[in-house]
């Protein structure tokens, strides 16, 4: 809701910027999609890594997350 109250002020204040964002955000939103998909990629890795490293201790009764 607050995205589109500033968007409204800013298009009574500067309309041609604001239609200029309006047609531009769903290009820009195609170009950050791969960085959005290799960001949950390498938090899947990560994940995996931290269970194996974290394997042993919770093998031997360590505390659990």
């Amino acid at each position: 809701m607050a995205a589109f109250l500033l968007w409204v002020i800013l298009l009574i204040f500067c309309w041609p910027v604001a239609l200029l964002a309006l047609l531009l955000y769903p290009f820009v939103w195609l170009v950050l999609l791969p960085f959005r998909l290799l960001g949950f990629a390498v938090e899947g890795l990560l994940g995996i890594v931290r269970g194996v490293i974290l394997l042993p201790a919770r093998v031997l009764g360590g505390a659990n997350r």
